[in-house]
């Protein structure tokens, strides 16, 4: 089974009130990869590190090449309270055999 790629291949950071951990960014890789198969608007998310709501803006940007379907966060960590832009990579969809329509044979 090939091996995940690092977070920062997963998804792209629009906007952060603070930095980011690797724990972090997979967690709110997870969430939004699951709102944005099941077209869901928002999901709590909780852990050790974290607890939230991460919503699905149904909506997609571009930054230069990287392109995808955006998301919010805001979450509490051992940082204090934050929020999140970000949006799913074509890697971070394809990682898990999503393909985007427009890039379907």
């Amino acid at each position: 089974m090939p091996e995940t790629p690092p977070y920062w291949q997963l998804l792209s950071v629009l906007f952060s009130s603070f930095p980011l951990t690797p724990s972090l960014a997979m967690t709110l890789y997870e969430a939004a990869f699951d709102l944005h198969t099941n077209d869901k608007k928002s999901k709590k998310v909780a852990g050790d590190v974290l607890s939230g709501t991460v919503r699905n803006l149904r909506k997609h940007a571009m930054l230069g090449t990287i392109g995808g379907p955006t998301f919010e966060a805001d979450v509490e960590t051992e940082r204090g309270k934050g929020t999140i832009r970000f949006l799913l990579t074509r890697e971070g969809l394809e990682t898990r055999g999503h393909v985007p329509k427009h890039l379907r044979n």
